[in-house]
């Protein structure tokens, strides 16, 4: 059983300070909702031994907190009075519940890291990226080998699968390129803590792209986006699937790493750490 005590005890309202044995209860509580539910008072305490006077208070409490509502079943009768109130969980209990599980995920990669070293945790994160990398590359073969339009139809794979998205061109004195922007990152709370993530996303942007990008900003970082420059002109990188593309846009530059080169100049279009602006 996994425990959101934490986040619990945080949204508790006022003059509701539970003890961590509370908010381990009111957590199983919530989970029970969620998976039982719509549920009765009645019926968690069956589920979990609690007096009737715990259940009330604990579902109140998750009410309150808007963790949980009160469901009305349609066309339901229990003799003379008010059918029995019944609950389920609430928009703000997944994502209460979501968390739950990030905070399980990093407890998980934490000790992986401790007992196998920092490279288990960058290994698994390749990995992890690497199924959706070449599920990607398939799909950019047809987009051609220019990085502007390969960046397109990435922003396009990103969307569908629920990274929120989005790109536009920017210019950065001699630098041309696209800025892409993603808005939502599943593993955000992992790369917090463990940047690998980060890096192994990084490191299959430019290997889909064909050339090497720059990530100026990232969710886990504190950023309200996660920003990547990708430029325009290939810089010998080998896409995955065709050979390295040397095409360069007029007057863009590089350094010998195959860096984009240090910005001189401001522009209004300039890549920025804080995403797209209109």
């Amino acid at each position: 059983m996994v425990f959101i005590g934490e986040q619990l005890a945080n949204a508790a309202k006022d003059g509701d300070h539970a003890s961590p044995s509370e908010s381990r209860t009111r957590s199983r509580v919530l989970h029970m909702v969620s998976a039982e539910g719509p549920i009765t008072a009645a019926e968690l305490g069956r589920h979990l031994d609690l007096t009737p006077a715990a259940v009330r208070r604990h579902l109140d409490a998750l009410v309150e907190q808007g963790a949980v509502v009160e469901h009305e079943p349609s066309g339901v009768r229990r003799g003379r009075g008010r059918p029995a109130r019944a609950y389920v969980i609430s928009e703000g209990g997944h994502r209460a519940l979501e968390a739950d599980y990030d905070s399980l995920a990093v407890e998980v990669l934490r000790y992986l890291s401790e007992h196998a070293g920092p490279q288990a945790v960058a290994d698994f994160a390749r990995s992890r990226v690497a199924a959706l990398e070449e599920r990607y590359a398939a799909q950019l073969g047809a987009a051609g080998s220019d990085p502007s339009a390969r960046a397109e139809t990435l922003v396009d794979l990103l969307t569908r699968d629920g990274f929120a998205a989005s790109a536009r061109p920017v210019h950065a004195g001699p630098l041309a390129g696209v800025q892409l922007c993603q808005g939502h990152c599943p593993v955000q709370h992992a790369a917090e803590q463990f940047p690998a993530f980060c890096e192994a996303e990084t490191d299959a942007f430019s290997r889909l792209l064909g050339v090497h990008v720059q990530r100026l900003a990232t969710l886990a970082g504190g950023d309200h986006v996660c920003t990547t420059f990708v430029p325009a002109a290939a810089v010998g990188r080998k896409t995955h699937d065709g050979p390295a593309v040397e095409e360069r846009v007029p007057g863009a530059a590089a350094t010998d790493s195959g860096e984009p080169a240090q910005r001189h100049t401001t522009s209004s279009n300039e890549p920025t750490k804080e995403g797209s602006r209109s």
